[in-house]
């Protein structure tokens, strides 16, 4: 017996009934093939040329963009330049000023404003 679906305009396509719940399967589920993943964009391990203010950071070797990131977060932490009360906020001591041209930025203001010392 298969079940009317109530919502209009759904992805969602009927199943056979079997037990006492209604069970219904989605087209996105069906679409992926098991055991496949995504393939990694290669974009993100392409090696990046760092600018000097930022190699006062992070090195000055050629390195992914996400490995900056790794880098730029080990300084901070091991720097304690978290802020104490909004755990989002970056005190930045004097070589982070050099980056950043702020005494003080949140951690998703801090990607972007590293963007700009790798080329």
């Amino acid at each position: 017996m298969i079940r009317p679906l109530r919502a209009v305009g759904s992805r969602r396509t009927p199943v056979p009934h079997t037990s006492g719940s209604t069970t219904i399967a989605t087209k996105s589920a069906a679409a992926q093939p098991e055991g496949k993943k995504r393939a990694p964009n290669p974009a993100f391990a392409k090696p990046m040329t760092i600018s000097p203010v930022l190699a006062a950071v992070v090195g000055a070797d050629p390195i992914p963009r996400t490995e900056v990131t790794k880098r730029l977060w080990d300084y901070i932490k091991a720097h304690k330049l978290q802020d104490e009360q909004n755990r989002t906020l970056i005190n930045a001591d004097d070589k982070l000023f050099a980056v950043f041209d702020k005494r003080q930025v949140t951690m998703f203001e801090m990607t972007k404003l590293v963007n700009a010392h790798l080329s």
